[in-house]
């Protein structure tokens, strides 16, 4: 049985015919100190509707589409 991994990010570029590109944050505690850091990280995703610069969409991931693309988005 596999995992797979889902994310909830914002659509930060919708430029390219059937692909998105999202940014996910994630918090995480320093190792060290205590104190909480916000991480960004952008992912490729397929897209099958277009979606606007700004939605909230979640992104799972799948069997890689491309060199750079191994997310698909499933819903806004």
């Amino acid at each position: 049985m596999s995992t797979q991994k889902t994310f909830m990010g914002k659509v930060v570029s919708s430029k390219m015919m059937g692909m998105v590109v999202v940014e996910v944050e994630t918090w995480k505690t320093h190792p060290k100190y205590p104190k909480r850091m916000r991480r960004t990280k952008k992912y490729h995703a397929q897209a099958e509707k277009k979606y606007e610069v700004g939605n909230q969409v979640k992104i799972v991931e799948v069997k890689p589409i491309s060199k750079t693309k191994t997310f698909m988005v499933v819903e806004k």
